[in-house]
C-alpha cells in the first residue's frame, strides 16, 4: 500500500513515488559550455533505462560496471513485484539518471561540475568497439546483456 513505510528511508511508499525528480539542466549547460565539442553523447535514462543508449549507437559496446547503488524504492518494487532484475534495469533507471559520453580524461571535470550543483557523479563504465551494438551491465544483482 502507498501508506506502507519504505524500508531504508523516512518516507512511505506514496511519498517516495511522488518525490520530485531532480533537474540536471544546470549541469548539462555547464558541461556543454566547457566542452561541447568533446561530448559525444548525452542520455537521460528515463524511458528506456540502462539500455536506452542502444538507440544511439552502432558497432559499440557500452559496459557499465560501477552503477550507483539501487535506491530503496526500486529495491521495494523488485521485491514486491518479483520482477526479474534484468527487466528492472531495462525499465527503470535504478537511480542512475544521466550519462555523458566523452573522453575519459574529461570525466573528473564533469563530476566536479555535478558536485558543484550538489549532485554525485561517477564513472559508471566505458565504451568499446564491438561487432554489434550492445550494453553490458555488471551489477550486484547479476550481469545483464542487452542488444
Amino acid at each position: 500500500r502507498l501508506t506502507d513505510p519504505l524500508e531504508g528511508t523516512p518516507l512511505d511508499m506514496g511519498r517516495a513515488v511522488l518525490s520530485p525528480t531532480r533537474t540536471y539542466a544546470p549541469i548539462v549547460r555547464e558541461v556543454l559550455e566547457r566542452m561541447r565539442n568533446e561530448v559525444h553523447g548525452l542520455v537521460h535514462c528515463s524511458g528506456g533505462a540502462q539500455a536506452k543508449v542502444l538507440h544511439f549507437i552502432e558497432g559499440l559496446r557500452v559496459v557499465k560496471d560501477d552503477l550507483f547503488p539501487t535506491p530503496p524504492l526500486f529495491a521495494a518494487i523488485q521485491r514486491m513485484s518479483g520482477t526479474d532484475w534484468r527487466e528492472m534495469y531495462r525499465v527503470f533507471n535504478m537511480g542512475h539518471r544521466l550519462e555523458f559520453y566523452l573522453p575519459a580524461e574529461r570525466a573528473e571535470e564533469v563530476m566536479a561540475i555535478a558536485d558543484s550543483f550538489g549532485v554525485e557523479g561517477r564513472i559508471v563504465g566505458r565504451v568499446e568497439e564491438a561487432p554489434d551494438k550492445e550494453v553490458v551491465l555488471h551489477t550486484p544483482n547479476g550481469t545483464f546483456q542487452y542488444t
